[in-house]
């Protein structure tokens, strides 16, 4: 085939083709402390360029709470959806959480796997039967309480890169597995395709997001700065009681949020925590870009960088878990005992895998009811 009759060889980055002009132009987050900033610095976290309208797109209540579904432009890329739900007969200010979904290999989906909707997507159901123990965190967490968002964020969900048409190698790689299918007998649905192709692509991304000067951390931590601000804005949310919570990748995403912003008073870290040093050699292989952003290690271990918050921590570690091994975790716990003897560290250890368990969960909303001040909170367990 000559060059004159090559095909045109596919966007990279399809559906955020202005993502380029938007890192570049705006400034970079500014912390509010120097730790904070060295942690935005290095995974190259951009400023939120305005504040975005929001649209509630519907409400409804249900097994009493209010779900709205909402969304925003931040200026690049696909427009985010996510969902707020509170208690149907709250009354006042509420504290706020933000609920940080997994990364769980699941692209294709977003946030919607921690939300009770009229009609659930099979691939958050899935997610949710798979890491969630059947349960809708942010829903459930609403119930005791709170006043919830959960929101997609950037390459998940409805922020999703388009791979309809996708580039070369991630075409090549998924022509593989397409063929691997075919031989096996099964017939991947719209979700397992495309997370199939995400999984590939996610090298693109995170080429591309160095290229640029951030990260796939940072770029996801961008967008989690803004649903912050959002939350924040709310009416009936109460600013000053503010947490976040998050299992796998998005316990990652929490941790992060609280060195990042002060507005954050509580955390939970739910079966993502270790020492850099107890990913090598075997475990690097088990992880994304999410955690393992380039020169991360500098600022110091993982758990350190929470000495650069002033929230309180829960962290929970599964001892079976397939994503970290058990003296990494250990010694990660002796760290964090370490640097926090004000107290502001709660670290718990639970039997079974990289799961985030009913009874998890259950402690996580305590620790959050607990540090967030929650006036009024509800003992039903999940």
């Amino acid at each position: 085939m000559s060059a004159t009759t090559r095909p045109a060889r596919p966007s990279a980055i399809a559906g955020y083709e202005d993502w380029p002009a938007y890192v570049r132009q705006p400034p970079r987050y500014r912390a509010a402390t120097p730790g904070a900033q060295e942690l935005s610095d290095a995974l190259g976290v951009p400023a939120v360029s305005r504040l975005p309208e929001v649209t509630i797109q519907w409400e409804e209540t249900y097994d009493g709470v209010t779900t709205s579904q909402l969304s925003w432009q931040l200026g690049f890329g696909p427009a985010t959806t996510a969902w707020l739900v509170r208690p149907a007969d709250s009354a006042g200010p509420l504290p706020g959480v933000l609920a940080l979904h997994c990364h769980g290999g699941n692209k294709f989906g977003g946030a919607d796997r921690l939300v009770e909707l009229p009609t659930n997507h099979p691939s958050a159901e899935a997610a949710r039967a798979g890491h969630y123990d059947g349960h809708a965190l942010a829903t459930e967490t609403a119930r005791r309480g709170f006043a919830v968002l959960a929101h997609d964020s950037f390459a998940w969900g409805s922020r999703r890169f388009d791979l309809s048409s996708p580039p070369w190698r991630t075409a090549s790689a998924l022509e593989a597995r397409r063929a691997q299918w075919r031989e096996d007998g099964v017939v991947p649905s719209e979700a397992d395709d495309y997370n199939a192709a995400a999984a590939f692509h996610e090298d693109t991304v995170a080429k591309t997001a160095g290229l640029l000067g951030t990260s796939l951390a940072g770029m996801v931590a961008h967008d989690d700065l803004a649903a912050l601000d959002i939350l924040a804005g709310l009416p009936g949310v109460d600013a000053d009681r503010l947490g976040c919570v998050g299992f796998s990748g998005g316990g990652g995403r929490s941790l992060a949020l609280a060195v990042l912003s002060p507005k954050i008073r509580a955390s939970v870290v739910t079966c993502m925590m270790t020492t850099f040093q107890s990913l090598l050699p075997a475990y690097l292989d088990a992880h994304s870009w999410l955690l393992q952003t380039p020169g991360l290690w500098k600022l110091g271990d993982w758990p350190e960088l929470t000495a650069r918050s002033d929230a309180d921590f829960l962290v929970q570690y599964a001892l079976a878990d397939e994503l970290f091994p058990e003296h990494g975790m250990r010694q990660a716990h002796r760290v964090l005992e370490t640097l926090h003897r004000d107290g502001k560290y709660t670290g718990t250890f639970w039997p079974g895998g990289h799961v985030f368990t009913t009874a998890m969960q259950d402690e996580a909303i305590d620790f959050l009811a607990g540090a967030l001040h929650l006036k009024t909170p509800s003992t039903t367990a999940l």
